[in-house]
């Protein structure tokens, strides 16, 4: 699928993940190309106003960004004097009220991950996880309406320069091999939250080795994994 332009000729790409993903690797990676500018969350200021959700370092979020999603949708139209503009979007951001007719504007791609990883990963950090906390109906909702690449975080984590490639050219965009390594720290295009959640990514040169040992789902959110598999596998039907 060609990508599409928006402003001044940039390409958007609209990365839509779910929590507990490699996003931030990701991120990363698309960083480390000298022609692409990256957008980190741009939506989370607005989903904490609407839902008052009380995430580690909320205020400084909700100072650093919009808190209006027309406003966030808005400052991503601005030229970013690049050729690409990479979008790290957490799926569960796109509340009902948020309006969608930007996504028309944009390249959507989706990051998925297996509900049983996923589930097993977010209970360490928050006991009782929504089936929406974990953003598959909404990537299914954006994919059914737009489609798009979808990239696997394990197949990604097995075979980064394969994948990449092969989502460069779903993106109708050359691939870069700087996009395998890049340095160590944090970004300044990193958001505020960053000090709370980015401790492994800063220490990172590139996607770390998959290991495939999840920890084992908690009884009690045994049916969310059973929730979550029919939206996984519908976008895994799709995966490069």
């Amino acid at each position: 699928m060609a990508a599409r332009s928006a402003g001044a000729g940039v390409t958007r790409i609209a990365m839509w993940s779910g929590p507990r993903n490699v996003s931030t690797a990701l991120m990363r990676s698309f960083g480390a190309r000298p022609d692409c500018a990256v957008v980190d969350e741009p939506l989370y200021a607005s989903y904490l106003a609407a839902t008052g959700l009380d995430h580690p370092g909320r205020a400084e979020v909700l100072a650093s960004q919009p808190t209006r999603w027309s406003s966030a949708v808005a400052a991503l139209e601005r030229p970013s004097g690049k050729a690409l503009q990479y979008e790290k979007h957490m799926a569960h951001h796109l509340l009902p009220e948020v309006g969608r007719g930007w996504l028309g504007r944009v390249t959507n791609a989706y990051l998925i991950r297996d509900p049983a990883h996923v589930v097993a990963s977010y209970a360490k950090v928050r006991g009782e996880p929504t089936l929406e906390d974990l953003g598959y109906p909404q990537q299914v909702e954006i994919f059914r309406r737009h489609g798009g690449p979808v990239l696997d975080s394990a197949a990604l984590l097995r075979d980064p320069a394969g994948q990449l490639s092969k989502l460069c050219a779903a993106l109708g965009i050359p691939f870069d091999e700087a996009m395998l390594r890049w340095e160590s720290g944090p970004r300044d295009t990193d958001g505020v939250w960053a000090p709370h959640w980015y401790a492994a990514v800063e220490q990172s040169t590139g996607f770390a080795p998959y290991r495939d040992s999840p920890a084992p789902v908690p009884a009690h959110l045994a049916p969310l994994v059973v929730a979550a598999q029919p939206f996984y596998d519908e976008l895994a039907a799709h995966r490069l």
